[in-house]
């Protein structure tokens, strides 16, 4: 039989009415769990897994799967609303999207967030249907030094992601490699920088900490300002259509992001979020209108968004093709699966055919779903916009600590939410951004533990990982952006200081 073939029978298997029920609610709650922060992708599939035990195989891989794609959408909502990432992907989302907001654009930033969703989730659908096969031989070729080498690369491009001081970005993303130090030694499992605090040693919490330093900073700087301090524009369900421009300039950020976001992703790991990341770096570098960056530039979320979107059926690829989860939501989705029987990995395609193309035919008809439910509920949720400040600091903090709490079910985890709410609102004031710290935060533990696997498998040799083509070339790469934003930092205070002599001559004394 041929892929359309396959494909057809897949979608005439997802579109049964116990299938298409199994989708609609898996997106719903999907969404829902995105909207909240901090509830936990991994903690809503965790709850529902029981109740999928008496389903058939399909029909169960479908809900958990809806799901996981709805998390996606709704991860979008609370970052360009309220400023708060739903989740870690979302977290670009939140500088560009939520100043659109504040300009009374939140409408048409939630709409370019849905469209470009879909359209960078269906692309990344049908480029997994063609190419899965030749795509999971690639991505099985990966080790520890090419996961070192893409962290890092990551790392050092994307320090400066929010535009402003090189010298503070970088010690913002320095600050957070040192709080993803906290924990245990990923070689001798000693205990660093736990001062005896028992919590600390499973270590800091990615998603306490982007709460706690976007969300809880935002109640204390929205207290700090006064009630009325910021103005709340309606939106309107025929304002969220994006007008001619912004879709124009949307073009170009929707089809780069879902190239990038498709092909950065099938490297196993964090690569979703990198993926944003580098949607956010490239959009800015090629953009007309690089001085709205940071200011509400809509290309700041059609990019991201439709990488974080696309990105999500990338990672499928290593998961179904060769059975290995590399994160806490895909372990649950293929744990759903080996629950009814089903062995994923190289020989599911021939075991469980009906299984394998009926959950890629439900992934076409749950974005559709996707796109359906979110474009008329993106009103709904704006309304939020509406309630006054006072109330909507009150819902946020609420939902927030809930959230926090639910992570790990940890009284200690609230305590740290409130200290790097603190410490993001004294950031704001002092105009120190949050972002870099999260890069830091993120993908620093993953550079560590890369990197000590690396030098296991080489004995210690750390030139041996240029032997290793892909990762020796993204680490030339990460050393030449370092000498090229030295050389350029040299030649402008040089500049700089060149100026300042020739506009300000040395006093000189006349003697009479």
């Amino acid at each position: 039989m041929t892929i359309f073939e396959m494909l057809l029978q897949g979608l005439l298997h997802s579109l049964t009415p116990v299938n298409i029920l199994a989708a609609t609610v898996g997106v719903l709650l999907g969404t829902l769990a995105g909207v909240l922060p901090g509830i936990g992708i991994s903690g809503t599939i965790a709850l529902l897994l029981p109740l999928s035990y008496g389903m058939d195989p399909l029909t169960a891989v479908i809900l958990v799967g809806g799901i996981y794609y709805g998390s996606q959408y709704g991860g979008s909502t609370t970052s360009i609303l309220l400023n708060i990432p739903g989740e870690p992907t979302s977290l670009i989302t939140c500088m560009e999207g939520h100043a659109m907001a504040k300009k009374g654009r939140a409408g048409a930033a939630l709409g370019i967030a849905a469209i470009g969703s879909f359209i960078g989730g269906t692309l990344g659908i049908i480029a997994l249907t063609f190419f899965a096969p030749p795509l999971a031989d690639l991505a099985v070729r990966f080790g520890s030094p090419e996961y070192f080498a893409l962290a890092l690369l990551g790392l050092v491009t994307l320090a400066n992601v929010t535009g402003g001081s090189p010298l503070k970005s970088g010690l913002m993303v320095m600050v957070g490699i040192m709080l993803g130090t906290v924990g245990f030694d990923p070689v001798f499992a000693a205990k660093r920088f736990t001062f005896g605090i028992t919590d600390l040693e499973r270590g800091i919490d990615f998603i306490v900490f982007a709460m706690g330093a976007f969300g809880i900073a935002e109640v204390l700087l929205t207290v700090s300002e006064g009630w009325t301090a910021k103005e709340i524009a309606k939106v309107k369900f025929r304002e969220v259509y994006p007008n001619r421009q912004e879709l124009k300039r949307s073009k170009g950020s929707i089809f780069r992001g879902s190239v990038l976001g498709f092909l950065i992703s099938l490297i196993p790991g964090p690569s979703t979020f990198l993926a944003t990341l580098a949607s956010y770096v490239v959009e800015k570098k090629v953009s007309k209108y690089k001085d709205e960056f940071g200011k509400g530039a809509i290309e700041g979320v059609a990019g991201p968004e439709t990488a974080n979107n696309a990105g999500i059926y990338a990672q499928l690829v290593p998961a179904l093709a060769l059975g290995i989860p590399f994160s806490p939501a895909f372990a649950l989705l293929l744990s759903a699966l080996m629950i009814h029987g089903v062995t994923p990995g190289p020989l599911m395609m021939k075991l469980h055919p009906d299984v394998f193309w009926g959950l890629i035919g439900s992934m076409y008809v749950a974005n559709v779903l996707l796109l359906i439910f979110n474009l008329p509920l993106i009103p709904l949720w704006a309304s939020m916009l509406k309630v006054r400040a006072e109330f909507l600091m009150a819902i946020i903090t609420v939902v927030t600590y809930v959230g926090a709490f639910a992570l790990n079910n940890s009284i200690f985890d609230l305590w740290l939410l409130v200290i790097f709410g603190i410490l993001g609102y004294l950031m704001k004031l002092a105009n120190y951004d949050a972002a870099p710290v999260t890069v830091g935060l993120f993908l620093g533990p993953l550079v560590e533990r890369c990197l000590v696997q690396s030098m296991v498998m080489f004995n210690g040799n750390f030139m041996l990982i240029f032997t290793r083509p892909f990762a020796g070339t993204m680490i030339i790469i990460a050393i030449l952006i370092c000498l090229v934003r030295i050389v350029v930092w040299a030649i402008r205070r040089i500049r700089s200081s060149r100026e300042n002599s020739t506009t300000n001559p040395a006093d000189t004394v006349t003697l009479s």
